[in-house]
């Protein structure tokens, strides 16, 4: 049995007892959060894919940590004017543990 939930404007594909890294939700650690599913399947093979469909489906999932992703630099350059310009980012995850995934 699994579930495809939307996060932070991505899918992740996610089975109950498992981590994922998603964009920061802004919770603390050891907020439960309900996640929003888009397809769930169930043992039989079964798919529930319309909004009819899934509005019996809970995706519950536990923060328990927060990480950092790569870091990203990057400079801009524009030739004969000495326009130069250095940046850099890098993304916030939070590490969620779906606790549940229960249908109606």
């Amino acid at each position: 049995m699994y579930a495809v939930i939307r996060s932070g404007g991505k899918q992740e594909r996610v089975a109950e007892g498992e981590r994922v890294r998603l964009e920061l939700l802004g919770q603390p650690i050891g907020a439960e959060v309900a996640l929003q599913p888009v397809l769930f399947v169930d043992d039989e093979g079964e798919v529930r894919a319309t909004a009819d469909q899934l509005a019996g489906v809970t995706v519950t999932g536990r923060v328990v940590g927060e990480e950092l992703g790569p870091k990203i630099n990057a400079m801009t350059y524009k030739s004969k004017t000495n326009q130069r310009r250095r940046w850099g980012h890098r993304q916030r995850y939070s590490t969620v543990e779906i606790v549940s995934i229960e249908t109606r």
